[in-house]
């Protein structure tokens, strides 16, 4: 199958990309920097693997990386500042841009299918009687926006949603990682109580890969790791994987653009990926039970086993200080 993987440098698609080429199918790999992926990239002297240059948002290269295109991976998402030099402020714009650019290009160049990675959203349990309430921060929202205008342009698809990805280059796993390493005490504010289900890095790659030639169709799932765990509990998880005790002080507020400056100072990471991901903790980030790995045909990993192999892979490459 001739596919187009975009976000191939990033950490899901450099994951992803080997899986594909192994299975047999022909991947041009998009990025904005071949020259990066191509540090990355895996050997394929059959000819079976290309990089091809494109940017969503400019649009500059997009038509010619979907032509002839039967399926489409959609893995952009960044809160990184763009060319504009705007942070966060600007992502919710430069998301909506893409996704319209992707979408009509698809649809015009007769891809049959795109594949898109989004997030859950949080849910409240109804009380007195009334109507459970759904809120989504900016960044949930977008994401969201952009499923819809994925599955509207092509109804074949198939959106994923997916809470905190485990793995050695996962951003978000990286953050908690790095504030378990760093802090003394692990000062929880009151979203630690707030529960959510992260999936291992292997699974999602796996039903990336089955979502390619999977019958189901048009379909949002909803996938997760088989454990329910509170921000709390993992960030205490982590720290006995790591084997350093943290003692843990729980706050009763949220202080969220505090503790998200904090948080990035701590972990030399940078306030725009922080700051929204804490503004989406507002309340449980669980999935439905709509079986989406059974019916993807993926056996699950635990959260432990998640972290076990994620700080493996970590530290082939690089010491873990707390370790």
């Amino acid at each position: 199958m001739e596919i187009l993987l975009t976000g191939a440098s990033g950490f899901v698609g450099s994951a992803l990309l080997p899986e594909l080429l192994a299975h047999g199918h022909s991947v041009r790999a998009m990025t904005r920097d071949p020259a990066r992926l191509a540090a990355v990239a895996p050997a394929a002297q059959d000819g079976s693997l290309r990089l091809v240059r494109g940017d969503a948002v400019t649009g500059e290269g997009l038509e010619q990386a979907l032509a002839g295109t039967e399926l489409a991976y959609y893995l952009i998402h960044s809160m990184e500042p763009g060319v504009d030099g705007r942070g966060y402020e600007g992502f919710v714009e430069r998301e909506r841009l893409a996704a319209q650019n992707f979408a009509a290009l698809a649809r015009e160049g007769g891809v049959r299918r795109i594949v898109y990675l989004g997030g859950l959203v949080p849910r409240w349990e109804p009380r007195g009687g009334r109507r459970a309430k759904e809120r989504r921060s900016r960044h949930l929202a977008s994401r969201e926006a952009v499923e819809r205008e994925l599955l509207a342009a092509v109804p074949d698809s198939l959106a994923l949603r997916a809470s905190i990805v485990i793995g050695a280059r996962s951003r978000s796993f990286r953050l908690l990682v790095r504030l378990v390493e760093r802090m003394p005490v692990l000062t929880l504010p009151a979203w630690q109580r707030y529960r959510t289900q992260p999936i291992d890095e292997r699974d999602i790659v796996a039903m990336l890969l089955s979502a390619a030639t999977s019958p189901l169709s048009g379909e949002v799932l909803e996938v997760a790791g088989p454990d329910v765990l509170s921000y709390g509990e993992i960030l205490e998880r982590i720290a006995e994987a790591m084997l350093v005790g943290r003692p843990a002080l729980r706050l009763r507020v949220t202080m969220t653009g505090l503790a998200g400056r904090l948080a990035a100072a701590i972990a030399a990471e940078q306030p725009e990926l922080v700051l929204p991901l804490m503004e989406g903790l507002q309340g449980d980030l669980l999935a439905r039970e709509d079986h989406a790995a059974e019916r993807l045909g993926v056996s699950l990993h635990s959260f432990d086993s998640a972290v076990e192999h994620a700080l493996a892979e970590w530290e082939r490459a690089e010491p873990l200080a707390a370790r």
